[in-house]
């Protein structure tokens, strides 16, 4: 008897300590768009002047009802929503690709990028399930100060994902052009030397164009013509111009 009333009492025990484990949510990891930085990204990296509370350890969890135009998505992470926050602004060109960082790889419908509050760019991924990493670039963006909200719509529930990026936008394009074309020979009729003055005294290296062509002192000359000094005169012939 008493081996079945200590067998009980440890049954009893074991399940008392399960009990918790059982009923406990399972924490869910997503994604948030780390590249400009998001609102929740600069949260994680604790480098702002104010506190964002439990957004610091989970900047993916930002998950609300599809539809929301809240940086916050209504998911509780209200500091999101606070625009008397003195949120970083990265500043970017008139294009720029956005970086999103997923945990958790959801079938999903669309992405979409808002701009001040307006529609800019859908990405339709048909129900697909994403790599870890995700990019969509946005052009065309207009200059100045903005914020950017992007939805991640989770194609199989009525969830979404919120993030939003703040950012000046200059006057110039997007990432510089890694191969640049050579600027163009000068056109024939084009020359950027001074016309060649016959009283002026020039000293090596002056430059001068003197009837279509242009011409570089090999020593100091004064006088000498470029176009008849020859291989022996005081002048180099650089070309047409």
């Amino acid at each position: 008897m008493r081996w079945r009333t200590a067998l009980v009492a440890a049954v009893t025990g074991l399940l008392a300590l399960l009990a918790p484990l059982a009923v406990a949510p399972t924490a869910n990891a997503h994604g948030w768009i780390t590249n400009p930085p998001s609102r929740q990204d600069h949260c994680s990296n604790g480098n702002l002047s104010f506190d964002c509370g439990g957004l610091q350890y989970e900047p993916q969890s930002v998950e609300a009802p599809k539809g929301s135009m809240q940086c916050s998505g209504g998911s509780g992470f209200d500091i999101l929503d606070d625009e008397s926050k003195p949120w970083p602004r990265t500043t970017i060109g008139s294009s720029v690709t956005m970086r999103w960082q997923l945990t958790a790889m959801h079938s999903t419908s669309t992405w979409e990028y808002f701009v001040d509050g307006v529609l800019h760019r859908t990405f339709d991924d048909g129900g697909a399930r994403p790599d870890a990493v995700v990019e969509h670039t946005l052009d065309s963006l207009p200059a100045g100060d903005h914020t950017i909200l992007a939805r991640w719509n989770v194609a199989d529930t009525a969830m979404a994902f919120y993030a939003c990026v703040d950012v000046t936008v200059g006057s110039g394009g997007g990432q510089p052009d890694p191969d640049p074309e050579p600027d163009p020979e000068p056109e024939p009729g084009d020359c950027q030397a001074a016309a060649w003055d016959p009283a002026a005294a020039y000293l090596n290296g002056d430059q001068v164009s003197h009837e279509g062509r242009e011409y570089q002192a090999k020593w100091w000359t004064r006088g000498e013509d470029p176009s008849t000094a020859g291989d022996w005169g005081a002048w180099s012939d650089l070309g047409a111009c």
